[in-house]
């Protein structure tokens, strides 16, 4: 169960994500959360870094389809931003919204990654998808509501075991 919180990768930013491997390893689309994932939780729009790297993201053949749990006005404001189709109130790590992407991108589970900032939420509905798990640092956890603070602490605990069996390659 403990591996189903497992990402498959972990960076700092989506910045750092290696598209070329990701390509490689047969990722044709990505499935991206928005807050604290692309921009910070209280951030509008898209700044110009990112939409650059959606941009050369889109040229190099991935779809892209924003999902978030958020309310269909931050979303649907954001994803109009960088014009990229979304599903809001996702009710992540539940299916339905991770399907749906799916169906929008015309791909498989094997064939898509899921970028978040979130293990209970992105890394665990990804894993129970069969997508491949990428999990960023969140941008401004400073601005998180209450559930997503006390997910924090959740993923903090889950961390701490998922250390102490050798499971994670990296300190957090």
């Amino acid at each position: 169960m403990l591996r189903m919180f497992l990402p498959r990768l972990r960076v700092d930013s989506v910045y750092e994500i290696d598209l070329e491997k990701l390509a490689a390893a047969g990722i044709r689309g990505i499935v991206a959360d928005l807050d604290n994932t692309l921009v910070g939780a209280r951030d509008t729009g898209a700044p110009p870094k990112l939409k650059d790297w959606l941009e050369t993201v889109r040229s190099k053949g991935f779809r892209v389809v924003v999902v978030s749990n958020n309310r269909r006005e931050r979303v649907m404001r954001f994803a109009e931003s960088i014009g990229a189709p979304f599903i809001h109130s996702a009710k992540k790590p539940l299916r339905g919204a991770f399907r749906k992407a799916l169906e929008m991108m015309e791909l498989s589970p094997e064939q898509t990654a899921v970028i978040g900032d979130q293990l209970l939420t992105d890394v665990f509905g990804a894993n129970r998808m069969g997508m491949h798990p990428i999990l960023v640092t969140p941008i401004a956890p400073q601005d998180e509501n209450a559930f997503t603070r006390f997910n924090r602490k959740i993923e903090r605990k889950i961390f701490e075991i998922l250390r102490k069996r050798g499971l994670l390659k990296w300190n957090n």
